[in-house]
């Protein structure tokens, strides 16, 4: 692990073991709160813009443009009755949302945030940061699975065994379509791939211009992954009234539907580091334009959902076998051959 800031150092104040610790704890607890903040207001955003979208007003009653509806809501969320039915996992049935929680969390701990001129912040600087964070994020197979079983439902059991099935299938197709940015970057480091630039003469263009391939399946996967209409099969509440959330009330829906939020925010962070070259842009502070490209890519959820209605569950699996990764694996081989011939 290294030290959160990266910019420089005099008199070695960060490298210092105690000064480290004490500037890794508190980028955690700012991490954290910005998470939290931000999810919140991405509900908000996405009940506004679905709103304005479907030509009907959104939250307006609580506070000025409904900005306090997300902390009424929370309150009568956090004192609604936590009950559990008959004949459940008791200890599955707990630790499931908070491994959903978890899990999305921890994907934070190697991305870098631009913040102003010449600093840049991390928790840990690892020379393997994307394959940490794909790891982790197979967790939410696990905590959706295990809460589908635990609650001894079957329309619960169903929809965990779709989210498992689902995330498995895209997992594959998501791998490979960031295959072709290691291959051109020549580093797995995200501090390295989010600061590469493509030079056109003078000009440097982000990465989505020579791999548009990788960003549309990327795209694709990373909707199938956060379980996001259209593809939201496990949750499916014409067919599973909440799949894996039937059983689910109080805090412990809430968990899962932060670390719902959360994981598009992680998504639409890794698409602006990955493709569109990060909190890098003209005349703007970086931080802008960080915030720019990651509203612009929550966005993109909102419309979707909006637009497209909720695929079927073969279609889903056909998408993803059929077409996503036999093209996600021509699109490695074509850039490998046009990385060899170019270099």
């Amino acid at each position: 692990m290294t030290a959160f800031l990266s910019a420089p150092n005099p008199g070695g104040l960060y490298t210092d073991p105690f000064w480290h610790w004490v500037i890794v704890v508190v980028g955690m607890l700012l991490v954290l709160f910005a998470l939290l903040t931000a999810s919140a207001y991405t509900v908000w955003f996405e009940r506004v813009a679905l709103g304005r979208m479907q030509r009907r007003p959104g939250p307006n009653r609580v506070g000025p443009f409904g900005l306090m509806q997300l902390a009424a809501d929370g309150v009568k969320l956090a004192f609604k009755e936590s009950f559990a039915p008959r004949g459940v996992d008791s200890i599955l049935y707990v630790l499931a949302p908070g491994i959903m929680v978890v899990a999305a969390l921890l994907s934070w701990a190697v991305i870098p945030v631009g913040i102003w001129y010449g600093f840049s912040y991390w928790i840990a600087n690892l020379n393997i940061g994307i394959l940490l964070i794909l790891a982790v994020s197979s967790m939410n197979a696990y905590a959706i699975l295990l809460g589908g079983w635990s609650s001894n439902n079957k329309y619960s059991l169903l929809g965990g065994l779709r989210a498992a099935a689902q995330l498995i299938s895209y997992e594959m197709a998501l791998g490979l379509s960031l295959v072709p940015i290691f291959m051109i970057v020549g580093s797995l480091r995200l501090q390295n791939i989010s600061t590469y630039l493509v030079h056109a003469g003078p000009v440097g263009l982000p990465l989505i211009v020579v791999a548009p391939v990788s960003f549309l399946i990327y795209i694709i996967s990373a909707v199938a992954e956060t379980n996001r209409t259209p593809f939201d099969l496990p949750e499916a509440e014409q067919e599973l009234i909440g799949g894996y959330l039937t059983e689910y009330s109080g805090l412990k829906f809430v968990a899962f539907y932060l670390g719902e939020y959360i994981n598009m925010i992680t998504v639409a962070t890794l698409a602006t580091l990955i493709f569109l070259a990060g909190w890098q842009g003209p005349f703007l502070p970086p931080i802008f334009w960080f915030f720019i490209k990651v509203v612009a890519f929550l966005f993109m959820y909102i419309w979707l959902r909006t637009t497209f209605p909720r695929l079927r569950y073969d279609m889903l699996m056909r998408l993803g076998w059929k077409f996503l990764l036999p093209l996600a694996l021509a699109n490695v081989v074509v850039t490998a051959v046009v990385v060899v011939a170019v270099t």
